[in-house]
């Protein structure tokens, strides 16, 4: 589409100057001035036309995209630059008048609202010129002639990709355990409490396992806590490899004990994993000289629940926890189920 546009040599916004009885005539200066000034502004940044075709792309764009002004000047496939298949940029929205579509196609905005105040939103390209995926700070605004008629889009561009990594870094901190990589107890417990919530409402089962390595503490003692660490790490990657749903959260609760939440689940299912999980640390081939069975093994516990307004998700805790104690109790390495569904 457009790519039988061709653009004036000096394309660009074009400066009024108002003359006698409201008259306006392009002021050559300026509009040479104008055009200078956008084709050098260190901000990345490409103007659209009412039919999306580009008119400008200045030299800032060229560097961040790696896309020369000559491949997209008078065409719509600026989209190119940013994404591997093609879909609606921020100003293409502006132009067509479909800022209603931001939330398909952008994680993050402002709210649409009067768009012809602009919009800012942020995003993830591909950028597939430069090879490179960009977390980009987008902002679209649109230009209007006198009596109101769209005359153009501007869209100016940020790279925050530093910025949103070192975010993602320090959310990384805060939600996951340090050690083992799995999500920690802050998690595990803002998790719990969002699934209760979701059950109760739909009315359907959850079930919770909580799993404990035996004989840790010996472990430590006889093999040194660097060598324990090691085996808390290697229990925590046999228990996510069995954790298949995005659904489930697999967590660290607390020393040497973890859990698995696993939403819309009941306790068969339950069962299931809990008995994958233990046959995986089996596996693993541990040596523990101080347990009976001579390698790292765990005990678990498994409760399944579908919530009432009489119950907790503290009920859930307390009846796979008391599993749990039945299971070490029992003799270990192995799974005991409580609760009903």
């Amino acid at each position: 589409m457009g790519r039988g546009f061709s653009p004036p040599s000096d394309y660009a916004i074009v400066i009024a100057q108002p003359l006698s009885q409201g008259s306006t005539v392009p002021n050559n200066n300026a509009h040479a001035f104008a055009v200078r000034l956008m084709q050098h502004l260190v901000v990345p940044t490409f103007v659209l036309d009412p039919e999306r075709r580009v008119i400008i792309w200045n030299k800032a764009c060229e560097r961040l995209t790696g896309i020369p002004a000559g491949q997209v000047l008078g065409t719509s496939d600026h989209w190119q630059a940013f994404y591997q298949e093609p879909r609606h940029c921020l100003a293409d929205l502006l132009v067509l008048g479909k800022s209603e579509d931001i939330d398909a196609l952008y994680i993050a905005h402002t709210e649409p609202g009067d768009s012809a105040l602009g919009i800012r939103a942020e995003n993830w390209c591909v950028m597939p010129k430069v090879a490179k995926r960009l977390y980009l700070a987008i902002d679209a605004g649109p230009i209007f002639d006198e009596d109101g008629k769209l005359m153009a889009v501007v869209e100016t561009l940020r790279d925050n990709t530093e910025q949103k990594l070192a975010q993602m870094a320090l959310h990384s901190l805060a939600v996951r355990d340090g050690l083992t990589g799995l999500a920690n107890r802050r998690s595990f417990d803002e998790r719990l409490e969002a699934d209760w919530l979701h059950s109760l409402r739909e009315q359907c089962p959850m079930a919770l396992l909580l799993l404990d390595v035996d004989h840790f503490k010996l472990y430590n003692d006889t093999y040194g806590h660097q060598k324990g660490d090691s085996c808390l790490k290697a229990v925590a990657d046999a228990m996510a490899s069995q954790v298949f749903r995005p659904t489930d959260l697999a967590a660290r609760y607390g020393g040497e004990e973890f859990a698995v939440i696993m939403a819309t689940t009941g306790l068969d299912g339950a069962l299931h994993v809990a008995e994958r999980i233990r046959d995986m640390v089996i596996e693993l081939g541990l040596a523990h000289c101080g347990s009976d069975f001579g390698q790292v093994t765990v005990s678990i516990g498994v409760a399944a629940m579908t919530p009432t307004e009489e119950l907790r998700s503290e009920d859930l805790v307390a009846a796979a926890d008391s599993a749990l104690y039945r299971a070490k109790h029992a003799g270990r390495n192995r799974v005991v189920a409580a609760g009903t569904e």
